[in-house]
């Protein structure tokens, strides 16, 4: 369980020693922010929130580090259930899978799917737009041929 701030700063090292990472954001969060996620009085001003500049950081390093050696990735806890946005963050980061509360499986699993198919159609225009721009900046000895009888 990726659960402290020292499994993510030591991704590198951790990685060496398993086969994936599961990410539990509550316990991250609280970590990260040094802040009690059951303090209501925290919880009303929006102190606690998995959308933290800090946690998506610390997230979105655990996962690049995790995957360049080999690592699967996945999350579990209160923010890929609630929060839409973090779930669209979690995917564009390229996490392995989500788990959620059993009553946002289906909207989840619905937001999951478009956002790849998005990413995917994203990465097809990039690919078809750089094809055009390699075929069209050919060097000028492709397009003209002068024998060397002449």
């Amino acid at each position: 369980m990726a659960e402290t701030p020292s499994i993510v700063i030591m991704a590198d090292e951790f990685s060496k020693l398993c086969d994936g990472f599961s990410i539990g954001s509550n316990d991250l969060t609280q970590g990260v922010l040094l802040i009690d996620r059951d303090s209501e009085r925290l919880g009303l001003l929006g102190y606690f929130d998995e959308r933290d500049p800090a946690v998506k950081r610390a997230v979105a390093h655990l996962i690049r580090v995790a995957h360049k050696n080999g690592c699967t990735v996945s999350i579990c806890g209160e923010g890929p259930s609630n929060l839409p946005d973090f779930t669209e963050f979690l995917v564009q980061c390229g996490i392995d899978s989500i788990s959620v509360n059993a009553d946002a499986v289906i909207s989840t699993r619905q937001l999951v799917a478009s956002l790849e198919q998005k990413i995917l159609l994203e990465e097809l225009a990039e690919l078809r737009e750089r094809s055009r721009s390699q075929a069209t900046q050919k060097p000028e000895q492709d397009r003209e041929w002068t024998p060397e009888w002449e």
